[in-house]
């Protein structure tokens, strides 16, 4: 088989069902990127592609479901869009293969899509060896699960945002973005602002897929209370848990190792698909479970360590806003 060629089992774009093998090879067609710049695209890209960019830079990888829910409102189109910036050489994706299984296509930024957001920024754009090497290192990183189940927490606000007029997601940072804005004290799976109307709710991201003990989880809490008594925001710290099960035991861990100075609030699948809904258990306060846009939340003092509320800058679709999808 030609390293120029590629073998799939499924149409392009499409997911497998993971009944029969992948094989999938890098393709290598320069006739596809060749000589390809931005001046020479230019013509070709609109607003949403420059978003898919910046999304892609900031968050790693998304997938074709993650990218037709928050910026299409057709899959077919979504598809064909990104099958396109693809052959421009915007943007790149893999397939990873796990048989038994879905296989989402993870998209990932190409050389000009992370050129055009490094330029935007003024910084030096990575060179192609460089992003070879970065895309390689997403692919076989073995927290890619991870990753894409905490973008899912992220979209699934999006799309929440997308049906309900007054709500919006103002702000998504990656863990890498979070943790530089917090100087580095904490290193949560995210950070997000949720505007429900007049309401602002910060909040940080912990996701746990059952990989650890429950007391390792309850120890993250040690760099936000230190955070907090440096001058940082006063955020939920919201635990994102597989199941009811490992739920319960975490607030009796809690209710073992209080946190008085920390807002702690927990979700786990039974209580729910939608993030923005009633499915937060805060603890220490029974078994009540409130809307995110309920649970106490405060910017606290501007300073250092306290972004303070969100910017229009910082809106993840700030590029797209007041347009069609």
């Amino acid at each position: 088989m030609s390293a120029h060629t590629e073998s799939r089992h499924f149409p392009e774009g499409e997911l497998s069902t993971g009944d029969t093998s992948l094989v999938v090879l890098r393709t290598t067609d320069r006739r596809r990127t060749s000589n390809h710049t931005l001046i020479d695209i230019s013509h070709r890209l609109r607003p949403r592609d420059y978003t898919i960019a910046t999304l892609l830079d900031e968050h790693t990888t998304l997938t074709t479901e993650h990218l037709t829910s928050i910026l299409f409102s057709n899959p077919t189109t979504c598809r064909h869009r990104l099958q396109l910036l693809r052959r421009l050489g915007f943007i790149d994706r893999f397939i990873r293969n796990r048989p038994g299984a879905p296989n989402p296509v993870c998209w990932l930024p190409g050389l000009l899509s992370a050129r055009y957001v490094a330029l935007a920024r003024d910084e030096s754009p990575p060179t192609a060896r460089a992003l070879r090497e970065r895309q390689d290192r997403v692919y076989s990183s073995p927290t890619l699960e991870h990753l894409l189940a905490v973008n899912d927490v992220f979209v699934s606000l999006l799309v929440h945002a997308r049906r309900h007029p007054g709500a919006a997601l103002t702000r998504w940072w990656s863990e890498r973005t979070t943790a530089a804005a917090f100087g580095h004290r904490i290193k949560p799976d995210g950070h997000g602002v949720w505007t429900d109307g007049n309401d602002e709710t910060g909040f940080f991201i912990e996701l746990d897929r059952g990989t650890e003990p429950i007391g390792r989880l309850v120890d993250k809490l040690a760099s936000h209370r230190k955070l907090r008594a440096e001058g940082g925001p006063q955020y939920p710290i919201l635990f994102v848990l597989p199941g009811r099960l490992r739920e319960q035991n975490l607030h009796r861990k809690l209710a073992d190792r209080p946190e008085p100075s920390l807002i702690v609030a927990t979700t786990s699948p039974e209580s729910g698909p939608d993030p923005a809904g009633p499915v937060w258990r805060l603890a220490g306060n029974g078994r009540h479970r409130l809307t995110l846009a309920d649970l106490p939340s405060s910017h606290g003092q501007p300073g250092p360590l306290a972004p303070g509320p969100a910017r229009r800058a910082d809106h993840p679709l700030r590029l797209v806003l007041g347009s069609a999808a």
